[in-house]
């Protein structure tokens, strides 16, 4: 057992460090050889944690999004807050995560770009995207039970509320990386706003 403990351990220092040589290089000039070098071993040793970079960047999103999702699951089962309260706690959590994740959202924008530049993924957005559709139903699946709850108004359109709440996480992302800006305080007060015209 301990030494899938280790080897799990291991693989967090190296994607720690991978994260850094992806913010300091670029996704484009990133090769497997500079990450080795960075984490101190060989890509002999390396290639026993990840098969390649692309590996590494993809558990890197794996990653975040299982944080957000344990964090999301904890909120939802509170039965002391009401579902506007909860929908208002997993947007600001979301946000929150996406400020301390700052290096890997220039590591995914950076991505994207580079792909665009070099046509070397057919679609980048859709491997983006695919990560975060079961982001997109949970807060889909929030809306629809606050609204079946008689919390939210009737007239709501949930698919139209879904991507109002998504593009406030796209508009942070936005911010954090492209704008520089430190935090997205101001965007979650206007979250909070629109959530409670819901109601």
């Amino acid at each position: 057992m301990s030494i899938i403990v280790e080897h799990e351990k291991r693989r967090y220092e190296i994607l720690e460090k991978a994260l850094d040589v992806f913010v300091d290089e670029g996704f484009g000039d990133v090769t497997f050889q500079k990450i080795a070098d960075r984490c101190g071993v060989t890509r002999t040793t390396l290639y026993i944690y990840f098969k390649n970079k692309r590996d590494i960047f993809n558990f890197s999103i794996k990653q975040f999004l299982q944080t957000v999702e344990n964090n999301i699951t904890e909120i939802r089962s509170d039965k002391t807050i009401s579902h506007t309260e909860k929908l208002i706690e997993v947007m600001s959590v979301i946000m929150k995560l996406l400020e301390e994740n700052r290096r890997l959202l220039s590591v995914i924008f950076d991505y994207l770009v580079h792909s665009m530049k070099t046509k070397e993924d057919f679609d980048p957005y859709y491997r983006v995207r695919r990560r975060t559709v079961g982001l997109r139903r949970i807060l889909a699946t929030m809306l629809m039970e606050g609204k079946k709850a008689g919390e939210f108004v009737p007239s709501l359109n949930v698919k139209d509320a879904n991507e109002l709440l998504f593009s406030f996480l796209e508009a942070a992302s936005f911010r954090l990386v492209v704008l520089n800006r430190k935090s997205v305080d101001e965007l979650m007060d206007a979250m909070r706003l629109a959530v409670i015209r819901f109601t």
